[in-house]
C-alpha cells in the first residue's frame, strides 16, 4: 500500500475534478469526462502575487503597444531570479521578451544557425522539437539516449557522429521534457566541448529549470566562457506558474556576436510578446517565490507517491522519479499492449497521456504522465489504469 497520505491534507488535495472542469482550461475540457494528464498545464492555480499584479493592469488598461518600462521590468526580474535562485549572472539587456520558448527556437534556427545544416535533437523530446524544425527547411538527427539502470545519460559518441553528419544546432532541453532529467555541470562541460569542436550551436531549453527538485538546476551557458559563447537560451515562468496561455517567455543572449546581430536585427523578433504575459512573467520572477516553493515540495511528494503508485497498480511499468519537471516518463513495453499504450490508458482507463511515439524514434512503447495534480485525482489515474490491465 501507499504510504504518502492521499487524504485531502493540502489545499491543493482538496481541488476536485469537477472544479478544475469548471475552470474550463485545455487539460480539463479536450477530453470530457476522463482524466487529462497530457498536456503541460498544472492544477494547482496561479500565485496570488500573479493575480494581483494582473488585476492592477487591468485596472489601469495596459492593452496598448509594449512600454518599454514594461519589457525591462521583466528582463531585470530575471536578472535578479536567475542570480538568487541559480548563480548566474545575467546582465538585464541581455534577456528579450518572446511570446513563447517555441518561438526563441524558429529565432536560434533561422538567425543563429548556419544556413541549411541539421538540427540535433536528443530523445526522447517534447514533441513539437521534431516538427518544428521540418518547417523552417531544417532536417532533424535524432540522438537516443542511453537508458541505464538508474536513469538516462547522453550519448556523446552519438551526438559528435550527428556534427559530423551535418548538425549545426543542438536542442538541449533541460530540465528535461520527457524524461525529468536534470544536468551536471560536469556533462554540460563535456557536450559543449563536442558542440565547439564542430562549430556548431546549442538552443537551451530552460523552461523547466524553477521546477527541480535534488539536483540544483545550472543554466548551460553558464558552465564556462565556451558554453556561453556558443548558446541562445530560452525560459519562461509558463511552465513553474502555471501561465502559458499569456504568451511571454525570455530569450537570454550570452557573446557579443549575437547581441551585435540583436542590435541590427532584432527588433521585431519579439513580437507576439503579451504586456500582461510580460507583467505576469515579472510578477512570478519577484513576488512568486513562496508559492513556487510550496508548489515544488507539493510535486516533490507527488514524483514518490506515483512511484509507490506504479508499483502497486502497474507492476511491469518503468519508472524513474524526474529530478525536475512534473512529467513522468512510463515504460509500458513489458505490459504487453497491443498497439499505443496512450491509447489503451484512454479508452480503457479513462486516462489520458501523452504517447511516446510523439517523442521520437524508440520511444512508441512508452507514455508521458503530467503529475501535476491532487494527489486524489492522481490515485484515481493509477488505479484505473491498473483496473483496465487486470480487465483485459
Amino acid at each position: 500500500m501507499t504510504t504518502i497520505a492521499t487524504e485531502a491534507t493540502t489545499p491543493f488535495d482538496a481541488i476536485t475534478a469537477e472544479e478544475l472542469r469548471a475552470v474550463g482550461s485545455l487539460k480539463w475540457s479536450y477530453f470530457p469526462g476522463k482524466i487529462p494528464a497530457f498536456v503541460a498545464e498544472m492544477d494547482f492555480g496561479i500565485a496570488p502575487a500573479i493575480t494581483q499584479a494582473l488585476h492592477t493592469a487591468v485596472d489601469t488598461g495596459a492593452f496598448g503597444y509594449m512600454p518599454p518600462a514594461i519589457a525591462t521590468a521583466m528582463s531585470e526580474a530575471f536578472s535578479g531570479w536567475s542570480r538568487a535562485r541559480y548563480g548566474w549572472e545575467v546582465d538585464p539587456a541581455d534577456v528579450k521578451a518572446m511570446p513563447d520558448v517555441i518561438a526563441a527556437l524558429e529565432i536560434a534556427i533561422d538567425h543563429f544557425s548556419a544556413p541549411g545544416s541539421a538540427i540535433v535533437l536528443p530523445t526522447p523530446a517534447y514533441m513539437p522539437f521534431l516538427t518544428v524544425p521540418l518547417a523552417h527547411g531544417r532536417r532533424v538527427i535524432q540522438v537516443p539516449m542511453i537508458r541505464t539502470a538508474t536513469g538516462w545519460e547522453y550519448d556523446l559518441e552519438a551526438l559528435d557522429a550527428a556534427f559530423v553528419d551535418g548538425g549545426g544546432l543542438l536542442v538541449l532541453c533541460n530540465p528535461h521534457n520527457p524524461i525529468g532529467r536534470v544536468l551536471r555541470r560536469d556533462e554540460m562541460a563535456a557536450i559543449g566541448e563536442i558542440v565547439d569542436r564542430h562549430g556548431a550551436r546549442v538552443f537551451s531549453d530552460e523552461i523547466h529549470a524553477p521546477l527541480v527538485y535534488d539536483t540544483p538546476h545550472v543554466p548551460y551557458a553558464s558552465v564556462n566562457q565556451m558554453t556561453a559563447g556558443h548558446t541562445i537560451t530560452a525560459t519562461s515562468a509558463s511552465k513553474a506558474w502555471n501561465l502559458p496561455g499569456l504568451k511571454c517567455a525570455q530569450l537570454i543572449l550570452t557573446n557579443d556576436a549575437d547581441r551585435a546581430y540583436w542590435e541590427e536585427n532584432g527588433r521585431a523578433f519579439g513580437h507576439g510578446a503579451a504586456n500582461l504575459g510580460v507583467i505576469a512573467n515579472t510578477a512570478a520572477y519577484t513576488a512568486g517565490g513562496q508559492w513556487l516553493d510550496g508548489v515544488v515540495a507539493y510535486l516533490d511528494g507527488n514524483r514518490h507517491l506515483l512511484g509507490e503508485l506504479i508499483a502497486e497498480h502497474l507492476p511491469g511499468v518503468g519508472y524513474t522519479a524526474p529530478e525536475g519537471t512534473y512529467l513522468a516518463w512510463l515504460e509500458c513495453r513489458e505490459l504487453g499492449i497491443n498497439g499505443s499504450a496512450a491509447e489503451f490508458f484512454a479508452e480503457h482507463a479513462g486516462v489520458v497521456t501523452t504517447d511516446g511515439a510523439m517523442c521520437g524514434d524508440g520511444a512508441e512503447t512508452a507514455v508521458r504522465f503530467n503529475f501535476a495534480m491532487p494527489r486524489p485525482i492522481m490515485v484515481s489515474a493509477i488505479t484505473a489504469m491498473g483496473e483496465a490491465l487486470r480487465a483485459r
